[in-house]
């Protein structure tokens, strides 16, 4: 009766683990709302909640941008230069004024874009506001302000002052790496590093504003570049992007860290996974802060 009931109890603790393992992979499921179309765009421009966010030069804001948006920079929400590496974030009280003063309250809905090609300081802005617990309410209009002026969609020079929000933040730290994590986890073996730069200076062929060339030992290169389209800077499909996940070897339930020249261009291969339901943080002080360290080793060795 004991041996009976031992059995019992081992196969439904299998079953419990087996469901558990079930939803931990399940729960790599696509975020599609973090992205949105110009179409949906158009459709919610007049709802209460909507801010609008603009990234880019100022003077192109001025010049035309999407009625009702307000004009953000990555400067906006970075150290002054000359104090830390280049772009680390802000204290999250600094960060939260930023926000606070654009509009952005608990209950809005952000959408993000980019006027020109502004890409990856968009995505940038997207992981600060991810940082603060706003992720969930953040999208990234895909195309951009290019796409919305050649739909022949409503733009306007006027500039107004927004009412300014208010914002209980949650700031997560532990989205943000430091040099001492990424060392101590050089060899574990569900740590997924990836160098977002163009494959030259993956390689050190080009050793750039850097100290020295080469990528972090055991970093796969997925190049922001190609998470998108040439055509009209529009996103690849999440089929797409999964593939280049897989081709780096990042398998379901890893750990994903991500690190390019100063933690700009990583935040899109972020929100790449963000999106896809992986599992990534981001190393701000990326390759600047590494190779700057003559103790921490440089691999210009292609796995």
């Amino acid at each position: 009766m004991k041996r009976i009931l031992f059995i019992a109890i081992v196969v439904v603790a299998c079953a419990l683990w087996s469901s558990v393992r079930a939803q931990q992979q399940n729960s790599g499921k696509v975020r599609d709302s973090m992205i949105v179309s110009t179409e949906w765009v158009a459709k919610h421009l007049n709802d209460r909640s909507l801010v609008l966010l603009q990234v880019g030069e100022k003077d192109e804001y001025v010049a035309a941008h999407i009625p009702g948006a307000q004009h953000i920079a990555v400067a906006d929400i970075s150290t002054p230069r000359g104090e830390g590496l280049t772009l680390q974030l802000s204290p999250a009280v600094q960060l939260k004024a930023v926000f606070e003063k654009l509009g952005v309250s608990d209950n809005s809905r952000i959408v993000l874009y980019f006027s020109k090609d502004w890409i990856t300081p968009t995505a940038r802005v997207f992981f600060t506001l991810d940082y603060l617990g706003l992720g969930d309410r953040t999208s990234i209009m895909d195309g951009g302000f290019p796409v919305w002026q050649a739909e022949r969609r409503p733009v306007t020079t006027a500039v107004t002052t927004p009412k300014p929000g208010r914002l209980n933040t949650r700031p997560n730290p532990e989205l943000v790496v430091d040099g001492s994590w990424v060392k101590n986890n050089l060899r574990e073996k569900h740590v997924k590093l990836l160098d977002a730069r163009l494959p030259q200076f993956y390689t050190g062929a080009e050793v750039g504003r850097m100290p020295r060339g080469g990528h972090i030992p055991g970093a796969k290169n997925i190049p922001f570049s190609i998470l998108m389209t040439d055509e009209t800077n529009r996103f690849k499909n999440a089929e797409a992007w999964i593939d280049l996940f897989k081709d780096a070897g990042v398998e379901s339930g890893d750990q994903i860290a991500t690190y390019c020249h100063t933690g700009q261009q990583a935040t899109l291969l972020y929100f790449a996974a963000r999106y896809l339901g992986l599992n990534p943080r981001l190393y701000d002080g990326s390759f600047e802060e590494w190779s700057k360290n003559p103790e921490l080793p440089v691999s210009t060795t292609i796995p």
